[in-house]
């Protein structure tokens, strides 16, 4: 395992339990990209420019496009905060405020 992925708080435990089985593992096969690859392919891992450093896990299902958002914790760690479903091109602007506050609340917990 080259990254240890793990859930900050419960905004994506929660989201991932309300999905039928076929998505969540698709969510694993994402997750496990990321867990597992040196380099995670673009099409289910990126930055997203002008945020403070949050990531992006992409999903894509047929019927659904999942965004998950995530930041790096010391390069190898990788902290889950939020989850959606992406219905527009954009990022919605509030979803990148939720994981910049949670990175913010995680970062602050874990000096304590």
């Amino acid at each position: 395992m080259i990254r240890e992925v793990i859930a900050y708080k419960e905004k994506f435990v929660e989201f991932y339990n309300s999905q039928e089985d076929k998505i969540q593992r698709k969510i694993e096969y994402a997750l496990d990209l990321v867990r597992h690859e040196k380099k995670v392919p673009q099409k289910f891992f990126k930055a997203l420019k002008n945020t403070d450093g949050i990531y992006e896990v992409r999903v894509i299902t047929t019927f659904k496009s999942i965004r998950i958002l995530c930041f790096l914790d010391g390069g190898n760690l990788v902290v889950l905060t939020n989850c959606f479903l992406k219905k527009t091109q954009k990022t919605p602007k509030k979803e990148i405020r939720l994981a910049e506050k949670l990175k913010k609340e995680y970062l602050i917990d874990k000096d304590n």
